[in-house]
């Protein structure tokens, strides 16, 4: 099975019409399906194992700022050196790179199971395996993002990037819920080696995908400067460059769940541990719903991630200033379908803009801010938050993300030659943004 460059004849592809709004559209092509069911394997695999390790790493040392330091380690890398793996994505096969991940993943997976089953397992352990697993995702993240467009081509890109996300929210659904079960039944040492083996999935899935079917891609040849060349195309290009800042501000100030909602458990409602388990879970529902919505969007438009952050930011601060705790729990759901309508837009959108050579660097990116601002904002956000209180740290947080939003948003609209347009017909005002040449045309 060949896995050739951009240079080999155009492959026999399943295709869809262009414009289908079918919410599952991107099933359809073989080689998608095959990696979305693997996908929702290993990303339960993966919950699973953050469960587990943060609740292992709390009864080795007793210490929640010792799990801050296991979630800064996995993260630190994509800050460091996500750039690099993007220049190693658009560099060799996205599928064989994939392969290599799985392997290492796995291994990963399996090495933290056999110490923790065999009693001899400690927190440098837990410490070090978290480093590897982020160093690994260095490379992963990009090739991943990127890949979906080989599976189904530019047509699907859109529905496929929402699908993956409702995957990826679907096992968060039932992740932590088989952990718990799992630690509380057996032991931690068993649901690390589940996940472990849930890396057979993808890898099952990579290699029964038929390569002659895939949207192969030019690939970077070897040279001195790409990462640069990255930067450069990037900054060149106001399509590109906004909302990815757009989404570095709202992942490193909006997305700081884990200590909001904490905090507004224990110390705003005074409410136990199972109902800041029900948070999390209306959160994860809303995402599950907004990936969905946005599968069935056929378009990827810049004044919905515009919109989606402004009104994203503005429930937060919303849900800060809440005075009972339904509505508090309540508005959770839409904060989680607004936050990852958010992410599939800013990513489907940035992916279609960019060029397929420069797509793993790009990602590499778009990643490296969106996660990587998490080791940065997680310990400002929860200084604020122990300092002035929960309400203040959650409505900061939402602030920034509207701030955000609002500026960029005008910054696009002269980037693209927009112009805000009132039309009055019919005596319902209706205000919309529109080309300059269009406005004056009409003048």
């Amino acid at each position: 099975m060949s896995t050739g460059n951009g240079a080999d004849s155009a492959p026999a592809r399943i295709s869809t019409p262009t414009h289908e709004k079918s919410t599952f559209a991107s099933l359809k092509v073989r080689n998608y399906r095959l990696f979305f069911t693997g996908a929702i394997v290993s990303n339960t695999g993966t919950w699973m194992a953050r469960i587990t390790q943060d609740w292992l790493v709390l009864s080795l040392t007793g210490s929640a700022a010792a799990v801050g330091i296991t979630t800064a380690l996995q993260f630190l890398p994509m800050l460091l050196f996500g750039l690099y793996g993007g220049v190693i994505a658009d560099r060799y096969p996205k599928r064989h790179l994939l392969l290599a991940c799985q392997v290492a993943l796995g291994l990963c997976g399996l090495a933290l199971a056999v110490l923790t089953l065999s009693g001899h397992v400690q927190v440098w352990h837990v410490y070090l395996i978290a480093f590897l697993l982020g160093m690994v995702s260095v490379v992963d993240t990009p090739a991943r993002q990127s890949f979906v467009s080989e599976l189904v081509g530019p047509d699907q890109l859109r529905n496929a990037v929402s699908l993956n996300s409702a995957n990826f929210q679907s096992a968060r659904l039932v992740g932590p819920a088989v952990a718990g079960a799992l630690i509380a039944s057996i032991g931690s040492g068993w649901a690390f080696l589940v996940n472990a083996l849930s890396f057979l999935a993808p890898l099952t899935a990579l290699l029964l995908m038929r390569t002659g079917e895939l949207y192969k891609s030019a690939r970077a040849p070897r040279g001195k400067g790409q990462l640069r060349e990255g930067l450069r195309y990037v900054a060149g290009r106001p399509e590109l460059i906004w909302p990815i800042a757009l989404v570095g501000f709202v992942g490193t100030f909006g997305f700081n769940f884990p200590i909001w909602l904490t905090a507004f458990a224990d110390g705003v409602f005074h409410v136990g541990p199972g109902t800041y388990g029900l948070l999390n879970t209306l959160i994860a529902v809303g995402s599950l719903v907004g990936a969905l919505l946005s599968a069935r969007r056929g378009t990827s438009r810049l004044r919905l991630l515009v919109g989606a952050a402004i009104a994203f930011g503005a429930l937060e601060i919303a849900a800060a200033l809440a005075p009972a705790f339904w509505l508090f729990a309540l508005l959770m759901v839409p904060i989680g379908m607004l936050g990852l309508t958010v992410n599939v837009t800013a990513n489907s959108s940035v992916q279609m803009a960019t060029d397929p050579v420069m797509r793993g660097r790009v990602m590499s990116l778009y990643m490296m801010v969106f996660v990587g601002g998490t080791p940065v904002g997680a310990p400002l956000v929860g200084w604020i938050t122990d300092t002035y209180g929960a309400r203040v740290g959650f409505a900061t947080g939402g602030a920034v993300s509207l701030a955000a939003a609002a500026v960029i948003g005008l910054v696009l609209v002269r980037a693209v030659g927009l112009r805000l347009q009132l039309d009055m017909r019919r005596g319902h005002p209706h205000v919309r943004f529109v080309p300059r040449e269009q406005l004056a045309t009409a003048a």
